[in-house]
């Protein structure tokens, strides 16, 4: 249970309903990370955006790398509403549930490719160390052959996470097994 107060869909009206419908609409059903912005539609407008153009606009990022970037932010913040949500979406492409659970206890033997561990690596540093990030990490990344567009989308796949997750747990969201499944990918 969210620790403020939430509108739900039934108790929705105008702008905010608008809001809901188009969410249902692309993504399937209603998130419980949607109705937590509730009492501000225009951020929650403007959060979706940013996470559209993150996770799903053209970039030289696959979307699964995406995915297991956000798992990897978000397990390094421990946000269990977010590492259940990407995990089932990162299981899209997986298709693998114990590879998605080695990429969380032991990343080494999850059949990375040496670009999918620097990218993992790079997404734990920043969560957990930003103030330590220097062009090292860059030129690893771009040893692996990113191009500086590429640096950028994971730049900021990984500030949304760490966004989201802060939300997430600051105002009291658990993963609820019903909502976890479902969505359009």
């Amino acid at each position: 249970m969210p620790y403020i107060e939430t509108i739900r869909y039934e108790d929705s009206t105008g702008e905010l309903r608008q809001i809901y419908d188009s969410l249902i609409k692309a993504r399937g059903k209603l998130a419980e990370v949607h109705q937590i912005q509730s009492l501000n539609p225009a951020a929650l407008m403007a959060h979706m955006d940013f996470y559209k153009a993150v996770m799903f606009a053209r970039s030289p990022l696959k979307r699964y790398q995406r995915e297991m970037m956000a798992v990897i932010v978000s397990a390094a913040n421990q946000c269990p509403y977010c590492i259940a949500h990407h995990t089932e979406a990162l299981l899209f492409y997986w298709k693998d549930a114990d590879r998605a659970a080695r990429l969380l206890s032991d990343r080494a033997n999850a059949g990375l490719d040496a670009l999918d561990l620097a990218l993992c690596q790079y997404a734990e540093a920043l969560t957990l160390r930003p103030g330590e990030m220097s062009s090292r990490h860059i030129e690893n990344l771009r040893a692996q052959g990113l191009d500086d567009r590429a640096i950028l989308d994971a730049s900021q796949v990984i500030a949304y996470f760490n966004f989201v997750n802060r939300l997430v747990l600051g105002l009291g969201l658990a993963p609820e097994e019903e909502e976890i499944k479902g969505y359009h990918y």
